[in-house]
């Protein structure tokens, strides 16, 4: 029986460019030999697209660009092609794709522009679509969507581009609505990169200030001082929640372009909660999934404020994927090793697409 041919899209142009490799290269190597031909390909950090036949470790380093062997490859968007198309000394051939695996974290990627493309192509991928991508990533559409279904999240303002010239006034009433400190962060952004906290009026105009130069649109959160809670979604039709962990270390900000580390370093599975308490938040997660329209898996991140409040923080339709990462871990916790994860990620998107289309 012939394998199927499993695209692995890495790299890409966002700050968690080195995050993506790291993730991609334990994707690579967990995929089941026996059942996919893995067929890699990498964007630059300028944006150029590349045909990578070499292996997982030169992912991991960085050096995989440097392959010799590397050549020009775009993905179709014709569904007549189904599959990329390579470009070596001015001639063209195409490689027949089976199902994707996108690798991509934060803008250009893992935002739904792939996605989309991916939907033109008709080649079947795994994880979330186009818009469910997009309203994650973008921290308004999360807050606005998650509002709308009763799911509390911190007290929050959008502040657009449009309202820069008078941005005194507007961080004024925000001061006197919300009171401090609060978290400034860009509105579309995978990584803490503009995000800062504001003890004051002017702090929070600076903030702001900083933060439009990460994204057109800056959100404006309270600043939550609680437990972090993390679970893991997994599924399409019947999406389930892990157990619950805890990251002990919630006031470490860790950096996605230092891939030695992870929050999952500090995650303690299961949290210390009553089992009541625990069910209910696992059911809410599955809920903020299921509203978002997300598909596959996510990581959706709580806090837990010492009076007792639940707050949904964000939800990641890009986790981390290394052995370490908090997604892969609370999937060990239920028994799904990685090689299982990927095998059963990869075969409920073919699933899930064969009844869309």
């Amino acid at each position: 029986m012939a394998k199927i041919k499993a695209a692995v899209i890495f790299g890409g142009t966002s700050k968690e460019y080195k995050l993506s490799l790291a993730s991609a290269a334990e994707v690579i190597r967990n995929i089941p030999e026996d059942k996919y031909e893995v067929i890699c390909i990498g964007i630059t950090r300028k944006g150029r697209w590349l045909f990578y036949p070499g292996d997982a470790e030169d992912i991991a380093s960085g050096e995989w660009e440097l392959n010799p062997d590397c050549t020009s490859a775009i993905i179709s968007p014709d569904p007549l092609h189904r599959g990329i198309i390579t470009i070596e000394n001015g001639e063209t051939s195409v490689k027949k794709i089976d199902v994707v695996f996108p690798v991509l974290i934060g803008k250009n990627g893992g935002d739904g522009t792939l996605q989309g493309l991916l939907d033109l192509s008709g080649i079947p991928y795994v994880g979330c679509g186009l818009l469910a991508a997009a309203s994650c990533v973008d921290k308004s559409h999360t807050h606005m969507v998650l509002d709308d279904y009763g799911i509390k999240t911190a007290q929050w303002q959008l502040i657009t581009q449009r309202e820069l010239n008078s941005i005194e006034e507007r961080c004024s009433g925000i001061a006197e609505k919300m009171g401090f400190p609060l978290i400034v962060k860009p509105a579309n952004s995978g990584s803490s990169a503009g995000t800062s906290i504001a003890e004051n009026e002017e702090a929070l105009i600076a903030s702001v200030k900083m933060a439009f130069l990460n994204d057109n649109k800056v959100v404006v959160e309270k600043y939550i001082k609680g437990r972090k809670l993390e679970a893991a979604v997994f599924g399409y039709d019947n999406p389930f929640s892990s157990y619950i962990g805890e990251i002990l270390s919630v006031g470490k900000v860790y950096d996605p372009t230092e891939v030695n580390k992870s929050s999952g370093d500090d995650l303690v599975i299961p949290a210390d909660l009553p089992i009541e308490q625990m069910n209910e938040i696992r059911n809410i997660a599955v809920k903020a999934f299921k509203a978002l329209g997300c598909k596959g898996m996510a990581r959706i991140d709580f806090f837990l404020t010492d009076d007792g409040e639940l707050l949904l923080n964000k939800i990641g339709t890009s986790p981390g994927l290394r052995k370490n990462s908090v997604y892969p871990k609370l999937m060990e916790h239920l028994g799904m090793t990685l090689p299982y994860l990927m095998d059963k990620l990869i075969e409920q998107a073919i699933e899930n697409a064969e009844r869309n289309y």
